[in-house]
């Protein structure tokens, strides 16, 4: 807030900011008055209060009090056109002033969101747009994709004492974008208390993929066995089509599929074979393969095949590093003996073991020499 003001007979006022749409009170103070009057004049010069006695026919212009020492008016439902400067004459001789400047905020309307098209394409390219209009000072726009803050192009345009702002997001659409809740947020100095905001759903159709899980690990004859063509897709690819080893399915009576599912209710050997589980919706199709192996129990036996096939694994490790270990102990006593003997061979006349070596090796030499010659 700004002041301009001066002590004895000179009229005090103070520059008002108001929101569009609301009241602007209007004061003008004296603190020595020889019962002079005051008045109240807008940007045009018009007089609007003249003391206790309006001047100006506008009923939204009232008086809120009058005295020698202040005149104070009210200015209800402020429009950008109320914007100016006023002015509060002392009619002393000569006459004193002081002027207020009236500003008055834009209040920027609810922002609407372009371009979104139902249902988006994964692969398309779209362009978002966020506008609002009617700001004063510029809004400011801010995206979110799902409450996280994503970061938009800005453009501000002026339209006589208003602004109209527009914020553009590009996006390469994905199916993790489906469902995805996109919002523009209006950001003012008029909207402290009630942020204007807009949010658009994303709907995006994609080609499905597949996958099968099964409820077994390790089938054997006689179990019940459930498979689960797992599919995601939009639109949803349902039905899914089972068939088994490139045809339909052989027994129907103990293989039913219900949904998404195909359940065997007591395996055998003939099941055996590979399942696949064929998905489609107008995007495209996709497809997922299981390859069924029913084991026999009783050649399985309790621990199953698992605990068979990790313990023989186990042994076969043991016993190779056992194998190692024995192999390398006996090499180095062999190696550490020889060693020793050659060293106790020349170590007399010898400073250090590697001397000692190198002398008991050349003894056997010379020794084999004479040998040779007897």
């Amino acid at each position: 807030v700004c002041l301009n003001w001066s002590s004895g007979q000179h009229p005090l006022v103070q520059n008002q900011t108001v929101t569009e749409g609301r009241t602007a009170i209007m004061t003008c103070r004296v603190e020595y008055n020889d019962q002079t009057s005051l008045q109240w004049s807008n940007p045009t010069q018009q007089t609007l209060f003249f003391g206790n006695k309006k001047a100006l026919r506008d009923n939204r212009i009232e008086l809120v009090r009058a005295s020698w020492s202040e005149l104070t008016i009210s200015i209800s439902e402020i429009t950008l056109a109320d914007e100016g400067m006023y002015t509060c004459s002392l009619f002393t001789m000569p006459v004193k002033t002081a002027k207020a400047y009236l500003t008055v905020l834009g209040v920027p309307e609810k922002p609407e969101i372009d371009g979104l098209t139902k249902p988006a394409l994964e692969g398309d390219e779209i362009t978002l747009t966020c506008m609002t209009h009617g700001s004063k000072p510029a809004a400011n726009l801010r995206w979110f994709r799902n409450e996280k803050e994503i970061k938009g192009a800005k453009e501000v345009n002026a339209s006589g004492k208003t602004f109209t702002v527009t914020s553009s997001l590009q996006l390469l659409v994905d199916r993790d974008d489906d469902g995805a809740a996109y919002t523009c947020k209006v950001d003012h100095v008029a909207l402290l208390q009630t942020p204007q905001q807009t949010t658009e759903v994303l709907e995006v159709h994609y080609a499905p993929r597949v996958l099968i899980t099964q409820s077994l690990t390790f089938p054997q004859e006689g179990q019940y066995l459930k498979l689960e063509c797992v599919s995601k897709g939009n639109p949803s690819p349902d039905p899914v089509l089972w068939t088994k080893d490139g045809g339909e399915l052989p027994d129907l009576e103990r293989m039913i599929v219900q949904g998404r599912e195909l359940t065997f209710s007591a395996l055998n050997k003939t099941d055996n074979g590979t399942y696949r589980c064929v998905a489609s919706n107008h995007l495209g199709t996709s497809s997922a393969e299981y390859i069924l192996y029913v084991y026999d129990p009783n050649a399985m036996g309790q621990r199953g095949p698992d605990h068979a096939l990790i313990g023989g694994v186990v042994a076969v490790v043991v016993f190779v590093t056992l194998c190692l270990i024995i192999f390398l102990g006996r090499y180095l006593a062999r190696h550490k003996g020889t060693y020793l003997t050659n060293e106790a061979k020349g170590a007399d006349d010898a400073p250090d073991a590697d001397t000692a070596i190198i002398n008991a090796e050349g003894n056997t030499h010379a020794e084999g020499k004479k040998e040779y010659f007897i």
